[in-house]
């Protein structure tokens, strides 16, 4: 299977005249990739002797956490500092980093990869001016993942399509101290796509926005004060004490240990909350849209995870079978056979939703659901000069917004009101605006 991807980068007899020669001479090459300690992530990692063992070429990993990975791939890419030959990078970094050129083109991949294949949403995320520079390896949405057994127990039925007062309710009613249990999981850590991201997209649905048509900072507006004080109350009355420091993996294995009734997150978690290897709640689980407030927009996010060759490698081709392997209908094969399909990266590839396989897996629906009712060009309910769901895509959003989430941490630790929170938020992104030239 996977002899069968790589041979349509090259030819089959060069590719394994280049191996057997890698592996006499006792020079086979080694690159080097930079990744995201995802559960995704860390099973590919798995698989990764095949790859080798076929082309001779030989894998190491730098395994991150989210927001350290953010930190030492933009440091590297920015000071050209040469450490990785693939980086996983996401969404917001791959077509600002394309037209700055530090990355290299994926416009000679190969025919047999079937690049079309690829869910329009994904491949215009990944691109700029209609050149992709990173491959999906999974594509994801936000959804709600709920207890299906606490809230048949509480004589409730979650809606496909809840508002924010239903998951309000929901919490309510699944809460449950004694037991340990909390209503409701969701991030609060500082970083601008851990709980920045989060909280950009629940104040999208209460009709906030960070920036109005002249990039004047909208974070002092009505809609930004309901939408940060619903939350804060929400989880101060129904979600896990010390809720400021959890992101995606922190509450994963809360969920995963049965101590959380809901959580709202990547719709990448589902594969993971129903495995019964993992999750001691795997037989209890259903989903639902993300909430919305009843003003069109709701409150899911749109994000890939995905696999770039920064400019400066000398080791590009190598990179790019790599990639080829990585991203391809193979390797969703590959893991399907070993794994089971409910276990494959998903969100990337349409072939993989028209697949009758699939289909049978209970989340699948839902995720590309989800992943479709995203709108990057439209994402909130008034008009914004930029595009993107939960970030700006301007090169300046990692900077301020991960200040921005820092401050509404500190709300959610109780070390400020939301009051401050926001007030100290206007300053931050008016100040950036400027000091940008947007205003």
């Amino acid at each position: 299977m996977f002899t069968k991807t790589v041979l349509r980068t090259t030819s089959a007899l060069a590719l394994c005249a280049t191996a057997t020669a890698a592996f006499a001479d006792g020079h086979a090459p080694t690159i080097t990739i930079a990744t995201v300690n995802n559960g995704d992530m860390i099973r590919m990692q798995g698989y990764t002797d095949q790859f080798t063992e076929e082309t001779g070429i030989n894998v190491e990993w730098v395994t991150l956490e989210e927001n350290v990975l953010r930190q030492r791939v933009t440091t590297d890419i920015t000071t050209e500092g040469g450490q990785f030959d693939i980086m996983t990078i996401g969404m917001y970094e791959a077509p600002i980093w394309g037209a700055n050129g530090w990355l290299v083109p994926l416009d000679n991949l190969s025919e047999e990869y079937n690049v079309d294949d690829i869910l329009p949403a994904m491949r215009a995320g990944l691109s700029h001016d209609g050149t992709l520079y990173a491959a999906p390896f999974y594509g994801e949405s936000s959804m709600v993942m709920y207890r299906t057994d606490l809230m048949e127990a509480a004589g409730m039925e979650m809606p496909e399509a809840p508002t924010w007062d239903d998951i309000r309710a929901a919490a309510e009613a699944m809460d449950d101290p004694e037991n340990g249990i909390n209503g409701i999981c969701l991030r609060g850590k500082p970083g601008w796509g851990e709980g920045g991201a989060f909280i950009n997209v629940t104040a999208n649905s209460f009709g906030a926005r960070v920036v109005d048509e002249n990039w004047v900072a909208q974070l002092d507006s009505p809609e930004w004060a309901e939408a940060l004080n619903f939350y804060v109350d929400l989880m101060n009355d129904f979600g896990p004490d010390g809720y400021a420091t959890n992101g995606f993996n922190e509450n994963l294995s809360l969920f995963q240990q049965g101590l959380c009734g809901m959580w709202i997150d990547a719709t990448v978690a589902a594969s993971f909350v129903t495995n019964p290897d993992d999750s001691e709640v795997a037989d209890s689980v259903g989903f639902a849209l993300a909430p919305d407030n009843g003003l069109g927009v709701r409150s899911n996010w749109l994000w890939a995870w995905a696999l770039a060759i920064p400019a400066g490698t000398q080791q590009a081709d190598e990179a790019l079978q790599f990639i080829e392997w990585a991203t391809s209908a193979d390797y969703i094969e590959l893991v399907a056979e070993n794994e089971g399909w409910a276990n494959v990266p998903p969100g990337a590839r349409q072939s993989l939703y028209d697949n009758p396989n699939y289909q049978e897996v209970p989340f699948a629906q839902m995720t590309l659901d989800s992943i479709l009712s995203a709108n990057p060009n439209e994402p909130t309910v008034d008009p914004v000069p930029y595009t993107g769901v939960q970030f700006m895509a301007i090169p300046e959003w990692a900077g301020f917004w991960t200040e921005v989430s820092q401050e509404f941490s500190n709300a959610y630790a109780g070390q400020q009101s939301i009051e401050d929170a926001l007030a100290n938020a206007q300053a931050i992104v008016n100040e950036a605006m400027e000091s940008a030239g947007y205003q």
